[in-house]
């Protein structure tokens, strides 16, 4: 079972000069569709040699459709922690994941290019949820569908799939992404096939080990996820049985302080026992090793470092943010602030950098 400081930093190859928009290599750009895509493409061909690509660069190019904001009757990602990296990230990771079980299973237990096809084009819309429509209720940000986004990811899906030749995967797809969120208990996901199952583990796999891996995962949890449970009503509840407001998250920091708790009782938990260590397929590709893992560790005990000083000024880097909005991080803040003054919110949670 992995842990957290299971690889110290140096104690692995790591590269020292990753980008912040770069994969755990450091050699795919994870903000750019065409680079994934690319990606991808190797992996996939890799495994089935002879499967024709088309309808996942087909994916890929409706993915960026969407995310952009091109596509008729969608408003595009504008959400700062769930942006087009975070899901071109995972989907990699995802991809991963596939070749390694794939070169490692028995051959009576392969996954097959239609079902290994499927899981991509799950990953690549896992979080298409948090997209508003253009013809519902009006919404300020699309992290106000934060507790029920994958229910809308699955019919997205649901609508989506047949339109490529793949509708009759909609029911194994609508229920797979689930393992993306906690909208539904994980143990009442009944697959008929394993192979499914293994799938979804695989899926929630990715989702988790890309995001905590990120270069700038402090940052990016500090000054966007916190915005987005703000947004949603998930940093601070109305407790309707007290008559109070039930204070999660009192800010940025609070939520990192608390990060370590997450990753440790939450995270850590779901990945050994509900997906069943499907991370293990990554070590295949590079030789034992996993480099999410390093880079999760790598994370955490800085965080740590930053906890104990209690000097959030080290944490410095400003990722770049990639949604369809022309200044994101400035919109948002300003919803933000708009939000938790008509919240009537404490002080402290006006501000992302007081410690």
């Amino acid at each position: 079972m992995y842990s957290p400081l299971q690889y110290l930093p140096g104690s692995r190859s790591q590269p020292a000069d990753r980008r912040n928009d770069y994969d755990v290599t450091n050699t795919v750009a994870v903000s750019s569709v065409p680079a994934v895509r690319d990606a991808v493409s190797e992996h996939y061909r890799e495994a089935f040699p002879t499967s024709a690509f088309d309808r996942l660069w087909l994916a890929f190019h409706d993915f960026d459709q969407l995310f952009s904001g091109r596509l008729a009757g969608y408003e595009g990602c504008d959400t700062v922690y769930h942006d087009r990296q975070h899901t071109l990230d995972m989907t990699l990771a995802m991809a991963r994941l596939l070749l390694g079980y794939e070169k490692s299973c028995a051959e009576k237990d392969h996954l097959g290019d239609e079902r290994v096809m499927v899981g991509l084009i799950v990953a690549l819309f896992h979080d298409s949820g948090y997209i508003r429509q253009s013809n519902e209720p009006p919404r300020s940000n699309g992290a106000e569908f934060t507790t029920w986004h994958v229910s809308r990811s699955a019919e997205y899906l649901r609508n989506y799939l047949p339109r490529i030749g793949l509708g009759r995967w909609v029911g194994v797809a609508t229920r797979i992404v689930h393992f993306t969120g906690y909208e539904l208990n994980i143990d009442d996901l009944e697959l008929e096939d394993p192979r499914d199952s293994l799938i979804g583990h695989l899926l929630g796999t990715a989702d988790l080990m890309a995001q905590m891996a990120d270069r700038c995962y402090l940052e990016k949890c500090r000054d966007r996820l916190y915005s987005e449970f703000v947004l949603a009503g998930v940093a601070i509840g109305d407790d309707e049985e007290q008559q109070f407001e039930q204070i999660r998250y009192a800010s940025g920091i609070d939520l990192l302080r608390k990060t370590p708790g997450f990753y440790a009782h939450m995270a850590q938990k779901r990945l050994d026992e509900k997906f069943n260590r499907a991370y293990r397929y990554i070590e295949v590709l590079y030789d034992g090793r996993n480099p999410y893992f390093e880079f999760i560790d790598r994370n955490f005990e800085y965080l740590q470092k930053v906890i104990e000083h209690n000097d959030w000024n080290m944490l410095r880097r400003k990722p770049p943010c990639f949604t369809a909005l022309d200044n994101p991080l400035k919109s948002v803040s300003a919803l933000v602030s708009r939000k938790l003054a008509d919240m009537h919110a404490p002080a402290s949670a006006l501000s992302t950098s007081d410690g």
